[in-house]
């Protein structure tokens, strides 16, 4: 027999098995196969080796198999011999006796032709075959999702411009790999199939690109490539497909996002000056799309609010990586360019509007913060009309000198004495060192040369902002970033990239007094200068005397640029932040609690005098709260006195009256229980003479029924009215809008405190099932995005009054935990995000034996929820769980035998954190990173635990605080981490060298 060329229609396909490797047959050969090794195509009985593209066959068994695919894993071999220990150079691939020799005709005349071969010459198909009966379930099974399958192929084949279609067959290839045996060639080839993740993304890209070649300029398929792409492709290549796509869509702001957000993460080739740079080239192309300097690509809606996101996450990201300088530099020059920006230059393009900046920051006049600042426009005129008259400064008072033993005891270990100076570092240089021209100082002068910011640090990422709300949310996240607590959250885009420590678990302030707790809602972002262990309380503590003074005149500076609302919203920001330390001082520094005190009732006294808040109801709610805390019941008392007799006739219509009247009978309820009696009467005072048209008048003693009568059907009247008005109008009304929730709460606690319990759970039950409908509608329609987020808004406000009223009188009351779990439950469907609701959840499913219906309910949230609280809560109870576990099996430091089944709690917990950062916004959260490093050290697992703090560097190479953690954990690794740390650029304020020399003196 002659060797002869290597033709497809000579060879019978037998099966396939994985690895691209089929098994073949031609006819007159005694035994064929493939050589895994050799990749080739042996013969035996042949003079020579025959070798054939694996790809040429592929293309060709293709067209006869349908179900052909691409995977990897191990040769199937239908040889049952037992396996011999010589190497074999073949696959041997035994003849089917079965089967009849073909004959020859003119078709086939040599007669080595099978009859598949024979019909595919002849241009037929096969056979059809009889259709088989679904006999099992698992044929049923398959058979719809082949049904599926076809159905989707039809869809896309009518509308291939449809993207949401395209999108939705991709994500059903999960659903297609996870049925067994829908592209199972053999019965025990299923498993394997099933568990082929290479195959999948293959199926996934197929279909992408099939999308994309129906949709050339749809953004989101290529993005879906990108990231499907990310699996297997380098990322030197997949930064070549980011840039091409960037450079046809530069205007397109959630393209930017990502592509930040994945060269953040590429632990390869980041460096803080490279994304630094990075940031200001985006803000400046979007700046020239919207001018309209890029003619060749519009702008798209929303890019203003987008460019705001971009320029608040690259502030994150500098505070993250430690350079805080350069975060308040950034903010101060946003703000001159924003509030203070000559007219001459208002319409001029934004690029030269920054060159006209740029004399103004280098000039060395005083910035926003620092004192005498002016701003850029006042600057401007005065230098156009000679400059500024120099003033000689007060002598009298003398810059506070530092100290300059910052290594307080060297005998300490030297990773200990590093954490600790590094750490006091950062909290008394966060502000830019600038020369002091009154001293002489030039800039040689500064003895840590970071600490200076020039304008091209800054100049690229300097955007304009022209609606009015943007305005308002510049100076909230700078009052933010300086630890003011104003309520300001980043928007959602960076809100996980931002959060970096673990004060969304502390509950202490909740649990004393669930009515009235203190909640400055820092939703574990840190402020700039503290990065603190995890696990230390979150209170706000201040800064040094310089910080304090910086926060001050940024307060003098912004004030008189608002009025109304916002000009009162800065005002109790202020007054939040000094009540803040003030709670601070309570829980830990008692000694300086007089002189806190002292200074916070100033400044709202100082507030209160100003004309325009006298009679802002916020403030003098805010006063009345502070003389609460500091003990002063009677003058607390008697400024909320005060307050409700300057109001009107608005009885139930005031949103801020009712919070008032709110706040003072809740904290009647929560005083000591041996006055419970009187506080209560004193409590049903406030809130019936809420609903009187006649001026307010304090406590007298106890209110009469029939005043108890009129005040709740006052309660129902203007709760059905402002429902109605609600519900009914499209839009609804602002004013219904704003006092409903308030009105709600106090209707809730009225009758709580003169019925019950029930009264007040049927109150929220009629209000939440009138509300859901309009803000969670069960069938597909329209609806107003903004009306149904203020409603949204007032159910959760409800809801959390509603369970801190369950919370209260369980307290102080027998009364089951059912009702309150279901309300917990039913809201954090609603509000995955909420973290009050999480941490209420997990406190009293922790008093629960049984895990199970938290374990499954947590289960549900965390597959449907796009909020990470999820996670970061299923893993805390399991944290507290196996905390009380551990503390009932180690009494006084030994062991004893578990009374407790709970064996999995560990591997449970590290699965609950593999799972989390296997997610888009988990992988890039600094915070669980570091609880996911905490908890392994806490186990003793040393190895392990450096595996996870360098696979933590792959997602967040930019956080600084994983670093000084890992210093803690791993003492002997700091000048390893040292090193990495200043090869990536993050901010190093004691290199080891200063080290050595400071511990040498």
């Amino acid at each position: 027999m002659t060797d002869r060329k290597p033709d497809p229609a000579n060879w019978e396909y037998k099966s396939l098995y994985r690895g691209d490797i089929a098994r073949y047959k031609r006819k007159g050969d005694s035994c064929l196969g493939i050589n895994p090794k050799k990749q080739c195509i042996s013969w035996e009985g042949t003079s020579a080796v025959k070798k054939h593209s694996h790809k040429h066959l592929e293309r060709y068994f293709t067209k006869k198999s349908v179900g052909l695919m691409h995977t990897e894993g191990i040769a199937v071999c239908g040889n049952t011999e037992p396996p011999s220990s010589e190497p074999v150079p073949f696959i041997p691939v035994k003849d089917s006796a079965d089967v009849a020799p073909p004959v020859a005709t003119w078709l086939n005349p040599l007669g080595i032709y099978d009859q598949s071969t024979t019909q595919w010459l002849q241009g037929q198909g096969p056979l059809e075959q009889e259709p088989k009966q679904p006999d099992s379930q698992r044929d049923r099974e398959s058979a719809a999702l082949k049904a599926r399958v076809e159905e989707f192929n039809r869809k896309v084949r009518e509308n291939p411009r449809d993207t949401q279609l395209w999108m939705a067959f991709v994500a059903f290839q999960d659903e297609v790999m996870r049925s067994p045996g829908l592209y199972a060639l053999e019965d025990g080839e299923q498993e394997k199939h099933r568990k082929s993740l290479k195959l999948l993304l293959e199926k996934k890209l197929a279909v992408l690109e099939r999308a994309i070649e129906s949709n050339p300029s749809s953004v989101d398929l290529k993005l879906a490539k990108l990231q499907l792409c990310a699996e297997f492709w380098e990322p030197s290549a997949l930064a070549k497909e980011w840039q091409k796509l960037l450079f046809l869509h530069p205007n397109n702001t959630d393209l930017w996002q990502r592509y930040l957000s994945f060269c953040q993460s590429q632990f390869g080739t980041f460096s803080v000056s490279k994304l630094h740079s990075l940031y200001g080239k985006c803000l400046s192309t979007l700046s020239a799309v919207k001018d309209g300097s890029i003619l060749s690509h519009p702008v798209l809606p929303g890019t203003e609010e987008a460019m705001f996101a971009l320029f608040l996450q690259q502030c994150h990201f500098l505070r993250q990586a430690g350079h805080s300088e350069k975060v308040i530099s950034l903010f101060q020059a946003m703000v001159d360019f924003t509030f203070f920006k000559p007219d001459s230059v208002k319409e001029l393009p934004t690029k030269v509007q920054v060159e006209f900046f740029e004399p103004f920051w280098d000039s060395g006049e005083p910035r926003v913060g620092e004192k005498g600042a002016r701003g850029w426009r006042a600057w401007m005129h005065q230098q156009e009309r000679g400059g500024w008259v120099l003033v000689n400064p007060d002598e009298d008072e003398e810059e506070p000198e530092e100290d300059d033993q910052e290594i307080k005891d060297k005998t300490l270990p030297r990773w200990q004495i590093w954490l600790a100076v590094e750490r006091s570092r950062d909290q008394r240089h966060w502000r830019p060192w600038r020369p002091d021209k009154t001293k002489k100082q030039t800039e040689e002068d500064c003895e840590d040369p970071e600490r200076q910011v020039l304008f091209d640090d800054i100049g690229q990422s300097l955007i304009r902002l022209s609606s009015p709300g943007l305005h308002f949310q510049l100076i909230e996240a700078f009052l933010q970033f300086l630890g003011v607590p104003s309520g300001f959250l980043p928007p959602a885009s960076c809100l996980y990239l931002a959060m970096d420590e673990s004060s969304v678990f502390d509950s202490e302030l909740y649990d004393e007094k669930p009515l009235t707790y203190f909640n400055p809602s820092f939703s574990g972002i840190s402020c700039v200068g503290y990065m603190e262990q995890l696990g230390c309380p979150r209170w706000t503590k201040g800064h040094s005397r310089e910080g304090e003074d910086f926060i001050r005149n940024v307060f003098h500076l912004v004030l008189p640029l608002f009025s109304g609302k916002q000009k009162s919203q800065l005002c109790l920001s202020w007054l939040r932040y000094e009540v803040a330390k003030v709670i601070w001082c309570l829980h830990t520094k008692k000694k300086r609690l007089k002189s806190q005190g002292k200074n916070c009732k100033k400044l709202a006294k100082n507030l209160l005098k100003e004309p325009e808040n006298r009679n802002n109801f916020c403030l003098w709610k805010q006063y009345a709260h502070l003389e609460w805390l500091l003990g002063n019941i009677e003058d607390a008392r008697k400024v909320f006195d005060t307050a409700l007799s300057m109001a009107g006739s608005n009885e139930l219509k005031d949103r801020e009256l009712c919070e008032l009247s709110l706040l003072y009978a809740e904290l009647e309820m929560e005083l000591s229980p041996d006055s419970r009696g009187a506080a209560t009467g004193r409590a049903v005072h406030v809130l019936t003479r809420l609903t009187e048209s006649s001026p307010y008048g304090p406590y007298a003693g106890q209110v009469m029924a029939t005043q108890v009568l009129k005040a709740r059907k006052a309660y129902e009247r203007a709760l059905q009215d402002c429902l109605g008005q609600t519900c009914a109008s499209d839009p609804a009304p602002a004013e219904s809008l704003d006092c409903l929730g308030s009105l709600v709460k106090c209707f809730m606690l009225f009758q709580y405190l003169t019925v019950g319990i029930d009264a007040a759970v049927q109150i929220y039950g009629q209000v939440f099932a009138k509300l859901k409908g309009s803000v969670f509608p069960e069938g597909p329609g329209p609806e107003d995005s903004a009306r149904s987020q203020s409603l949204s808004n007032v159910l959760e406000a409800v809801t959390l009054m509603h369970t801190s009223l369950l919370r209260f009188h369980m307290n102080s009351s027998v009364y089951p935990l059912a009702p309150l779990r279901e309300t917990l439950s039913e809201a954090l469907k609603l509000y995955p995000g909420n973290q009050v609701l999480w941490r209420a959840y997990v406190q009293i499913q922790n008093k629960s034996h049984s895990a199970n219906k938290t374990r499954r309910f947590l289960d549900v949230v965390t597959r449907s929820a796009k909020h990470l609280e999820p996670w970061l809560f299923a893993i805390e109870a399991e944290k507290t769980r196996k905390r009380l576990v551990d503390s009932v099996q180690r009494v006084g430091g030994r062991e004893v035998h578990a009374t407790i089944p709970e064996t999995g709690l560990t591997h449970r917990i590290r699965n609950l954190f593999e799972n989390a950062i296997r997610s888009d916004k988990g992988s890039q959260c600094p915070l669980l990173w570091r609880m996911y490093l905490n908890f392994l050290v806490s186990l003793g697992n040393k190895e392990r635990s450096k595996g996870v703090f360098y696979k933590a560097l792959q997602s967040c190479p930019w956080a600084k605080v994983l670093y000084m953690d890992a210093m803690e954990y791993f003492p002997d690794e700091l000048p390893e981490i040292l090193d990495v740390m200043t090869e990536k650029e993050l901010r190093v304020r004691l290199p080891l060298e200063e080290l050595e020399l400071l511990l040498e003196d």
